[in-house]
């Protein structure tokens, strides 16, 4: 079975699959409704299997046509980079970043970081998308996107895995959210893991990455959390614990903004940590808008890491390139 002859008529099926029927399909790509019903049928006849349940409305795929587009739609991707790499060398299209982020770094630091690459590089086509790690490294794999901001943990070993490169910015170290007049909250300016042993506790919902990797941490040093509300809104933990119904241990990313009536503490020992990192496709071609932008994630992280302060007047470097 030969399909890379027919890469036009996978894009039409991925077109299909995302609009639901042949003629929604046929507008968004320009095409008669019969081209597109053409396409189909062709790659039905190459790979010898129906690929679309034309029974059903809107139109569903079969198992066969499911997986011819999942990874159609990465090769679709590839392929619109690779346009886009080779129009911006030979100076016919605008500079584009494509750039995806988890929901508190976007709250943090990264809207610094954007604004200083639209003031460095004002022609730049920019798209933001928020997601969550599970979301990020499947796109960045699949060329979705050309950068993106995540994290890593020793204890989230089922994280989708990413062959790609990426740079260290800085461990987002996770603090302990007491009610006010907590009993631990009173001992002093930090807390033990231990010390909230016996604490009702505000957990992540199952899944959850955050919480993993603090149920990973509690564990080593011999307890297991005994959670009684769920939430995966930092927000919504923080109230609950204002509100007094358990303690929490968050991202201290999260807690840059916390409700007045919670008491914040650092950990002394054992505290979770996730590693915060910049990662981008695996390729001996970076765009100068990528490196540039990393050059300004390293800069507007500094201070996280605990490094000196530079001038901002110096012009960005191409950011090393780490491995991991």
């Amino acid at each position: 079975m030969e399909l890379i002859g027919h890469v036009r008529a996978i894009r039409v099926l991925c077109e299909v699959a995302g609009h639901g029927s042949f003629s929604a399909a046929a507008e968004a790509l320009g095409l008669t409704q019969s081209a597109v019903s053409q396409h189909v049928a062709a790659l039905e006849r190459q790979t010898g299997l129906p690929l679309v349940e034309r029974s059903t409305r809107p139109l569903g795929l079969t198992d066969a046509g499911h997986a011819l587009v999942r990874h159609g739609r990465a090769i679709n991707a590839r392929l619109d980079s690779a346009e886009q790499d080779l129009a911006e060398i030979a100076g016919r299209r605008a500079r584009r970043l494509r750039f995806g982020s988890f929901p508190t770094a976007l709250t943090t630091f990264v809207p610094g970081a954007l604004a200083r690459l639209r003031s460095r590089q004002p022609g730049t086509a920019l798209t933001v998308v928020d997601d969550h790690l599970q979301g990020l490294l499947p796109r960045l794999t699949d060329g979705e996107l050309d950068l993106a901001v995540i994290y890593d943990s020793a204890a989230l070993a089922g994280s989708p895995r990413f062959e790609g490169g990426r740079v260290h910015l800085f461990d987002d170290t996770f603090q302990a959210v007491l009610p006010r007049g907590h009993r631990a909250a009173a001992a002093g300016r930090t807390v033990e893991l231990t010390d909230l042993a016996e604490d009702v506790w505000v957990g992540g919902r199952p899944g959850s990455a955050w919480f993993t990797i603090v149920r990973h941490s509690c564990r080593a040093i011999g307890f297991d959390p005994r959670v009684s509300l769920t939430s995966d809104d930092y927000r919504a933990v923080q109230a609950f614990v204002a509100a007094g119904l358990g303690v929490a241990v968050i991202p201290g990313l999260a807690v840059v903004r916390a409700p007045a009536d919670v008491e914040v503490r650092q950990l002394r020992v054992g505290a979770p940590v996730r590693r915060i990192s910049v990662a981008y496709p695996d390729s001996a071609y970076q765009p100068p808008v990528v490196r540039e932008m990393i050059s300004i994630l390293e800069g507007v992280t500094q201070r996280l890491r605990g490094d000196p302060p530079t001038s901002d007047a110096t012009p960005a470097q191409p950011a090393r390139r780490r491995r991991r």
